[in-house]
C-alpha cells in the first residue's frame, strides 16, 4: 500500500512562490512516475508536472517556465516548485504516484495524496 502526503500549499500574493512537498510511503514499484495535478473549483482536474523513476520530468503548459518537479529518494519526497504565481494557479494540488510499463506512466494514476490547497491573490 503506498500512502502520498501533501504539504506547502499556502495564500500568497500573485508574483510570488511556493514549494509543495509530498512524502511518500510504503511499497513502491521499481520503476514509477510521480505527478501533481491540480483542481480548480469548477474545473477537471489536470495534470501540471511529472518525474519518473529515472528523473525524465515533463510539464504542461500552465506551470512551463514558472515550475520545477523534483524528488529526493532519499528522503521519499517529491517536491513542485512554482514562481511567478498567478491567481489562476488557486486549486487543490495533488500529487500522485503510478507504475511504470517500460517508458510508459500507468494511467490513470493508482495512488493518490489528499491534497494541498494553494490561493493566489
Amino acid at each position: 500500500h503506498v500512502q502520498l502526503v501533501e504539504s506547502g500549499g499556502a495564500s500568497v500574493q500573485a508574483g510570488g512562490s511556493l514549494r509543495l512537498s509530498c512524502v511518500v510511503s510504503g511499497n513502491t514499484y521499481s520503476t514509477h512516475c510521480m505527478g501533481w495535478f491540480r483542481q480548480a473549483p469548477g474545473k477537471e482536474r489536470e495534470g501540471v508536472a511529472s518525474i519518473n523513476s529515472a528523473g525524465g520530468s515533463t510539464y504542461a503548459q500552465p506551470l512551463v517556465g514558472r515550475g520545477s518537479v523534483s524528488r529526493d529518494n532519499a528522503k521519499n519526497t517529491l517536491y513542485l516548485q512554482m514562481s511567478s504565481l498567478r491567481p489562476d494557479d488557486t486549486a487543490i494540488y495533488y500529487c500522485a504516484l503510478t507504475p511504470m510499463e517500460g517508458s510508459t506512466c500507468v494511467r490513470p494514476y493508482k495512488f493518490w495524496g489528499q491534497g494541498t490547497q494553494v490561493t493566489v491573490s
